[in-house]
């Protein structure tokens, strides 16, 4: 399957499409849906610390008709970005990271899926994402870098 590719940019912390060819670039493998999957705002639940008084929930609205529950888009690392860098910060960013990518495992795009977060600089959280595909190459790794954390 050939998705629309997306490029990770680690000095604006966003991702961005490019051209190639004069056409726009694609992607065969996992990277475009790895980064929509970390990096697309999942709606908080309704008991999670919202990053400011009156925030929105946010969220893709195409979830409201998702045909499983538990089958939404994105991730809730948005909420931590004006979360302090401390141990159990970024256990919830590695948290968060999987929780997005979970869909990997389950529609059988993956046989096995970790991922690895850390401080990497102030205000900047790493992650490390590692993909056992079935049948394919041992094992991926992706990389990005996050900026949102508050140097503590």
């Amino acid at each position: 399957m050939t998705d629309l590719a997306l490029f990770w940019n680690d000095e604006t912390f966003s991702a961005d499409v490019s051209v190639k060819g004069g056409d726009l670039a694609t992607d065969t493998g996992l990277r475009s849906a790895i980064l929509v999957s970390l990096f697309t705002d999942r709606r908080a639940r309704p008991d999670d610390k919202l990053p400011y008084e009156g925030a929105e929930r946010r969220g893709w609205w195409g979830d409201v008709a998702a045909e499983e529950a538990d089958d939404l888009i994105g991730s809730r690392l948005w909420l931590l970005e004006r979360e302090k860098q401390t141990p159990q910060v970024v256990a919830r960013a590695r948290e968060y990271a999987l929780e997005a990518l979970a869909w990997l495992l389950r529609d059988g795009v993956a046989a096995a899926l970790d991922v690895t977060a850390e401080v990497v600089a102030p205000g900047v959280l790493g992650l490390a994402v590692f993909v056992t595909r079935p049948g394919g190459p041992a094992r991926q790794r992706f990389d990005f870098v996050w900026r949102g954390l508050t140097p503590s």
